[in-house]
């Protein structure tokens, strides 16, 4: 049962979601589960609503399937029909029996679902409950589903706010993924607890906002969950912070070897983002040392590697090109004992040697993108979760997939009690952009050097990576070089929150 972790912020696949609702319903009376989550649902609806105008009068359609989904979008219906909403539920193969009972008695109108109706009835409406397909739902949406839920795309182009109830129909709960029709949701209101295809994948982008609805199942669920979306407060409390006894080295030393002459950005980036992380000494190693010098005065720069001294963790491979000399420096510091994070480049070199990871003491974090991912695990399917974690086991490495959100699973037998898999909510598009997977990769190294274990060390970079985007949106274009400033008031947020 659910001990250290916070259950609002972990996700669990549906099967242990119905193991945990079996337990908790066995302690309750019939339908109450389904009333506690109608109740929390009926609360966000008339909140929207009172957005738009107000409860009363507001104008609501229900698309309703046959299962338990479609039921507690009726009961919300019936609470708002209650509160003066004028409630039309457009219904597919019966409905829920005691849902459609409540709805009717509480004045809501019931409507076959037809194709010719649908997109009059439900164009207009100040919202659209989507109720029908719940997290149970698997491999694309039946055709009359289909075509309500492109009804509610329509609508929704047009101003009206969609709600989805749990999952967004068409949403595998479990993954993420969308084969086919899928409703795209303004809202989801989810019940019990988070599930992994809200977070990940393309039904991130379909579930729009997420709002949990506590029913009581959390003591239902099993520690830890699958995976778990990090927050402020726990970056927060991990972050960190000097003492009054620590030093320049006791804080941590970060070594980048990254760019080249070509590239010499890469190793401007990548070392401006260790500065903002908490490592109290930098050093370069790299062919780029003149820029480096030019842009960040406080980093100590050589050329070689060997003349390099000690450090706590590396940062290899952003534009370090994939020739002999950077094959050479890659395996050269694979071969150490302290963690080592491979970006770019040094991803290309290692797919071509796993051992050298394999065979590692230490710990090893990678952050690929995935066209770098495919080259050192395979081509990524619709399970997100399920290849990095496959990549982890794999390469007994942390690896760290970037993406709108990025994904940061560990190894087995390395987690510290933690969650295995992190998903961080904080990125925006805007972050794919050159040079912006450098800054990532100095701050994930700077704080390896500080010494969080690389699961959390990828986990908490890439939430104040994402923190900086939004920042540097907030500013104008994003670029990699506008992402420095930014991330040191992102990491002011983080300090100024612990």
């Amino acid at each position: 049962m659910t001990g250290g972790h916070d259950w609002q912020h972990g996700a669990w696949p549906v099967a242990t979601v119905r193991t945990a609702e079996e337990a908790l319903m066995a302690r309750l009376p019939e339908s109450a589960l389904m009333r506690r989550a109608a109740s929390g649902l009926a609360r966000r609806c008339a909140e929207l609503l009172r957005a738009r105008g107000g409860v009363y009068g507001g104008h609501v359609v229900l698309l309703v399937g046959a299962g338990n989904n479609g039921g507690d979008a009726l009961y919300a219906g019936a609470d708002l029909a209650r509160r003066g909403a004028q409630v039309d539920a457009l219904v597919i193969k019966g409905g829920h029996p005691g849902g459609l009972a409540a709805f009717r008695q509480a004045g809501g109108r019931v409507h076959a679902a037809g194709y010719g109706e649908d997109n009059y009835r439900v164009t207009g409406a100040d919202l659209v409950v989507d109720g029908l397909v719940g997290i149970g739902g698997r491999g694309g949406l039946r055709i009359e589903a289909a075509a309500l839920a492109q009804a509610a795309a329509f609508a929704r182009a047009a101003g009206t706010v969609v709600v989805a109830v749990d999952v967004p129909s068409g949403v595998d709960a479990d993954t993420g993924a969308v084969p086919g029709d899928a409703v795209v949701a303004d809202v989801t209101v989810t019940f019990g607890c988070l599930k992994p295809g809200l977070l990940v994948g393309a039904g991130a982008r379909h579930a729009g906002l997420v709002e949990l609805v506590d029913i009581g199942l959390g003591a239902e669920l099993p520690d830890p969950p699958l995976l778990s979306a990090t927050t402020l407060d726990e970056v927060a409390l991990r972050w960190p912070r000097p003492g009054p006894d620590d030093d320049k080295y006791t804080r941590g030393v970060v070594g980048i070897a990254a760019g080249s002459a070509v590239y010499p950005g890469s190793a401007v980036l990548a070392v401006g983002g260790a500065l903002a992380g908490p490592a109290g000494y930098v050093r370069y190693a790299g062919a780029a040392a003149d820029a480096v010098r030019a842009h960040h005065p406080e980093a100590v720069c050589t050329e070689r590697v060997a003349d390099a001294g000690r450090v706590q963790a590396w940062v290899v491979g952003s534009g370090l090109g994939t020739d002999d000399a950077a094959r050479s420096v890659v395996h050269d510091l694979l071969a150490s004992d302290v963690p080592v994070l491979l970006d770019a480049d040094a991803i290309t070199i290692v797919a071509e040697h796993p051992e050298w990871v394999r065979d590692r003491s230490a710990a090893t974090l990678l952050t690929p993108h995935d066209r770098e991912f495919a080259r050192v695990a395979g081509e990524i399917d619709d399970d997100r979760v399920g290849a990095v974690r496959r990549a982890a086991e794999e390469l007994d490495a942390t690896i760290l997939l970037k993406g709108y959100r990025t994904i940061v699973a560990a190894p087995s037998g390395a987690t510290f009690a933690e969650p295995s898999v992190h998903v961080v909510t904080t990125g925006i598009p805007v972050l794919a952009t050159a040079g912006s997977g450098d800054v990532l990769a100095g701050v994930a190294g700077s704080l390896l050097a500080g010494g969080l274990p690389a699961h959390l060390a990828g986990a908490d970079a890439a939430f104040v990576h994402g923190l900086a985007g939004r920042y540097a949106a907030a500013e104008g274009p994003v670029s990699a070089s506008t992402l420095v400033p930014a991330l040191r008031r992102a990491v002011a947020t983080v300090l100024t929150a612990g």
